[in-house]
């Protein structure tokens, strides 16, 4: 028993002195250059400032609006190599079809940071029988995700989760300004359809698609833990967000406003802040013969 218990203590001790140990020489902090915004209309910041228009300075990710406090003005404190340096390549609409696209801007521009928030279109569609298999959908963002690693092995992935789309129908369907918009924009109708209906076929189809969103999200940490460390998954912080109809558009009670995507950051920033801390090992220099 004490035997055990000399080897245990040893082993916390030798871990403490590893972690409270100073950066190996030639270690550099990561301080990204260029960053990119990668996914559909959240990261888009449709809705977000304009009449049915995408409005990138307000984006959780690449935005410049203060009222946000974006992933990219929160680096800025301590990265100022950063500044003018965001890009916004996420497009209203897409799909996790278009991100290898994406990524390939990404990689066009030099990124070595990119976050992805991409899903709720493939989940938000006519009918159910349209909605991306989950297979489907994990095999797209892995092979997005491969293409900026080969082009990109330096750089770094932030995957969010999708937002739960069943808790906007549970904050919205007792809104009639809320349910009208839903209804006259056709919005993710696979959710909001028949928004106040209590049919055991309508709860089962809201509970399918969520349950759908749900598999999208489980992928995600399965591709971001096979990247490896450079890929950091929320671990599903954004489809928990207690969020509420003070967080999204009145012009559509579905894209996030101002406050909303303020709430994303708020969120998400956590999960990456650590690398901002954590020293990049320099490489070794090249023997010579």
């Amino acid at each position: 028993m004490f035997g055990r218990t000399v080897t245990a203590f040893t082993g916390v001790a030798v871990l403490a002195a590893v972690w409270a140990a100073p950066p190996a020489a030639g270690a550099e902090p990561w301080r990204p250059v260029v960053m990119a915004a990668l996914g559909d209309s959240i990261s888009a910041g449709f809705n977000a400032c304009g009449w049915y228009v995408a409005c990138a300075s307000r984006s959780w990710s690449a935005g410049d609006n203060p009222a946000v406090q974006s992933h990219y003005l929160r680096m800025l404190d301590v990265n100022e190599d950063l500044f003018g340096h965001n890009v916004s390549l996420a497009v209203a609409g897409a799909t996790s079809a278009d991100l290898a696209g994406q990524v390939a801007g990404a990689v066009e521009r030099n990124a070595d940071y990119v976050t992805v928030l991409i899903g709720a279109q493939d989940a938000c569609v006519a009918e159910e029988r349209r909605m991306t298999p989950v297979s489907v959908y994990e095999r797209r963002v892995a092979e997005a995700l491969k293409l900026f690693r080969t082009a990109r092995p330096a750089g770094r992935v932030f995957v969010a989760s999708i937002p739960d789309v069943k808790r906007l129908w549970r904050v919205g369907k007792d809104n009639v300004a809320a349910r009208g918009f839903w209804s006259l924009g056709r919005i993710c109708p696979t959710m909001l359809a028949r928004p106040t209906s209590t049919a055991p076929a309508d709860q089962a189809r809201r509970d399918r698609v969520r349950a759908r969103v749900a598999g999208y999200n489980a992928a995600l940490a399965r591709v971001c833990a096979a990247y490896g460390p450079a890929c950091k998954f929320d671990g599903n912080a954004l489809f928990n967000c207690p969020f509420t109809l003070d967080h999204v558009s009145k012009w559509d009670f579905f894209h996030p406003n101002d406050a909303g995507q303020r709430l994303i950051a708020q969120r998400t920033f956590p999960v990456i802040r650590a690398w901002l801390e954590e020293p990049v090992p320099m490489p070794e220099p090249a023997v010579q013969p």
